[in-house]
């Protein structure tokens, strides 16, 4: 499996991966239930859990666009290699050590097929309840709009992290 992009003082192709950064998304119920059980597994390679679009995230990955982290599901390897959605599950089943056969057979074209419809099919049930407001946290879409329940929908542009930015 090779990454979406590399940086250029490694060659990722080559270097191989000795740890991986897991950004999800922490108000999310789906998302912190399965870093708590990624958490749990045994690991071949470390896997490093972070907040999307946190401050940790943002310091250790600077070039990143962490809007897009809040949307799907992104790891990046320590060879600057990245993963998004269906590739970003495989590369995480292939660090864990009961789980790495499973990665390689979903890493066929087969597999691969059947990787997207199961992020597909998490992305439509996370989608259904964060509108719901399920789980009480709020949902933060990568362009900048937040749905937060018993206040609704804001937006806070890029740079406006601190929120006094003005929206109109």
């Amino acid at each position: 499996m090779t990454g979406l992009e590399a940086t250029r003082d490694r060659d990722a192709a080559r270097v191989p991966v000795l740890g991986l950064t897991v950004l999800y998304d922490a108000s999310c119920s789906l998302c912190t239930f399965l870093r708590d059980w990624l958490g749990k597994q045994p690991q071949l390679v470390p896997l490093r859990l972070v907040p999307a679009g946190s401050e940790q995230a943002r310091a250790l990955f600077p070039a990143l666009d962490h809007r897009a982290t809040l949307d799907e599901i992104t790891v990046v390897g320590d060879g600057g290699q990245v993963y998004r959605g269906a590739a970003a599950w495989v590369v995480c089943l292939w660090a864990l050590r009961e789980h790495r056969p499973l990665a390689h057979r979903l890493s066929t074209p087969a597999g691969a097929r059947l990787a997207k419809g199961a992020m597909l099919a998490a992305a439509k049930w996370r989608s259904a309840h964060a509108q719901q407001g399920w789980g009480g946290g709020a949902y933060r879409r990568g362009d900048g709009w937040v749905y937060e329940p018993g206040v609704g929908w804001t937006y806070q542009p890029a740079g406006c992290d601190s929120g006094s930015c003005s929206t109109r």
